[in-house]
């Protein structure tokens, strides 16, 4: 494996240049913590931009960040915190997901994924925090899109594209984030007893309460009996739980969470959980601990499926039945993570039902966590609808002509 390690910009554009010129694709990493999502990459040569680790500016009263791309979220994140501000979408850490040493994600990572946590049903995802990028496309030219404010667009917005993308369109060398103050404080009710569809009940009926709820998570106790940590400590008592967050003036806390429970008192009784121990609980749900690559479910293939939030309730219990395997939902329903148990059939694996299914729903589901030889035998990410297909690969062209960067990690390579 040929490694090329960079310096600054300029040295990209000459990697992406020598590359274009000698028909050499590259895989592009920060410090490679989600390298085993997607397909493997028909390439034998990385980019390496792990030395582009600054923090070019902090402007906290104008409550934005510019970075480098592979600045690590565990230096960035402090750094926003000691100013008590913070990315509201929740970048969500992968690391106990994938079984990789945590700490190593970057935020051009973060932003390649795209992959936000329970707050996004509030504040919007990773693609609505992103406010400008410099960057280099596959022609080896450097270019930069958008700016340092909100309202700065007058034509194609084109570093949105570039959020979920996978290092599939352009080498991000620095970009502009948007970030939020912090909450002052939280609390999160917590209902128990209930099964999957009646707790997708309770869950939307409290995101369309006055109550601001920033958080709408259910856990089946047979996933939560997996869990470690601050999960681990909802399942002793052998029930399902349901959790919903209420965050921000400390004064207003007791009162909304009364209220809330009121609201709710047809579902059962809650309980409210304060400040640390309610942070720690939406820590664990953001990075799926029940799922964690050191557990009981290690083993097994791993789905982040997105759906019609009413619909989630009633398609992750029936799958949960039919599969035999463990589902926990976030977003209010919308969000399911599914760990199902490989079938006999591994070239199937569930995926063919559980696709046909969500696109009944309007929904989709990416392969999230599974093994190489799943990875050769499954689309790892939704196959999309022929005129979609076309207009993405349009798209793609246009900043890679190539397909330089990250060449077949969004689509599975047919061997015949």
């Amino acid at each position: 494996m040929n490694i090329l390690r960079i310096r600054d910009a300029a040295d990209v554009e000459g990697a992406v240049r020598a590359a274009v010129a000698g028909e050499q694709p590259l895989e592009i990493i920060g410090h490679g913590s989600k390298r085993s999502i997607g397909h493997a990459m028909t390439t034998n040569a990385v980019l390496d931009l792990s030395a582009l680790n600054a923090v070019i500016s902090y402007e906290p009263h104008e409550l934005i960040v510019t970075v480098q791309a592979g600045a690590p979220l565990d230096e960035v994140v402090p750094l926003l915190d000691s100013r008590n501000q913070e990315f509201a979408f929740e970048p969500m850490d992968t690391a106990a997901l994938l079984g990789v040493r945590p700490g190593r994600g970057t935020v051009g990572g973060m932003i390649g994924a795209g992959l936000a946590g329970p707050r996004r049903i509030k504040a919007g995802g990773v693609r609505d925090h992103l406010l400008g990028a410099h960057a280099v496309s596959g022609f080896g030219d450097g270019f930069k899109a958008g700016g340092r404010v909100v309202k700065n667009v007058t034509g194609y917005d084109l570093c949105k594209l570039l959020a979920g993308s996978w290092g599939t369109l352009a080498v991000m060398t620095e970009v502009t984030l948007k970030v939020m103050p912090k909450a002052e404080a939280e609390r999160t009710l917590v209902l128990r007893r209930l099964d999957d569809v009646t707790a997708n009940r309770a869950m939307t009926a409290a995101m369309g309460s006055p109550y601001d709820v920033s958080g709408a998570a259910h856990l089946p106790h047979s996933a939560l009996k997996a869990a470690r940590g601050a999960l681990a400590g909802l399942a002793s008592t052998g029930q399902a739980a349901t959790l919903l967050r209420l965050e921000g003036i400390k004064a207003s806390l007791p009162h909304r969470g009364a209220a809330l429970a009121a609201h709710l008192a047809s579902f059962g009784a809650g309980e409210l959980v304060e400040d640390s121990e309610s942070a720690a609980l939406w820590r664990d749900v953001r990075d799926v601990a029940p799922f964690a690559a050191d557990g009981p479910l290690g083993a097994w293939p791993v789905w982040r499926i997105v759906c019609p939030p009413a619909s989630g309730g009633g398609f992750g219990q029936a799958l949960a039945r039919e599969t035999g395997g463990e589902v926990v939902y976030d977003w209010g329903g919308g969000l399911l993570w599914a760990a199902l148990p490989p079938s006999v059939d591994v070239v199937n694996a569930h995926a063919a039902s559980l696709r046909r299914r969500l696109a009944s729903l309007g929904g989709h589901a990416t392969l999230l966590r599974a093994d190489d030889a799943l990875r050769r035998t499954v689309d790892v990410f939704p196959p999309q609808a022929k005129g979609v297909a076309a207009l993405a690969e349009r798209v793609r062209r246009s900043f890679d002509p190539e397909s330089i960067f990250n060449r077949g990690r969004l689509t599975r390579t047919l061997i015949s």
